[in-house]
């Protein structure tokens, strides 16, 4: 196991509420940012996380994996649809792309079973 991606979602978390503690109109506007963009709509909340998911894969962020792998299983997404979501990042991003969809396996496999 490269890394315990159910710890990184607490820890993360936790770090965050700090931060948002000490800039509150932030981090309240990045709250609504997130209900607004994620929302059920034309788009599925699901489809939107694993949007979310390859993004994250491409930009190389781990806590972005962390989160997004977590709420597209709590959305139901199947490890085939993670799979295609890593193979569109890799085709975005290349090689690193590779490794943190490597990654993003991982986290889907931690958190769904």
């Amino acid at each position: 196991m490269h890394k315990d991606w159910n710890q990184t979602v607490k820890q993360l978390g936790g770090l965050m509420q700090e931060v948002g503690s000490g800039i509150p109109e932030v981090a309240k506007a990045f709250a609504a940012m997130d209900k607004a963009a994620c929302h059920e709509g034309a788009v599925s909340a699901k489809h939107k996380e694993l949007m979310a998911l390859a993004i994250g894969i491409a930009l190389r962020c781990e806590g972005c994996i962390a989160f997004h792998t977590k709420a597209a299983i709590k959305y139901g997404a199947t490890r085939e649809e993670v799979m295609e979501t890593i193979g569109l990042s890799i085709y975005m991003g290349g090689g690193p792309s590779y490794v943190y969809g490597a990654q993003a396996l991982e986290a889907f496999d931690q958190m769904s079973g």
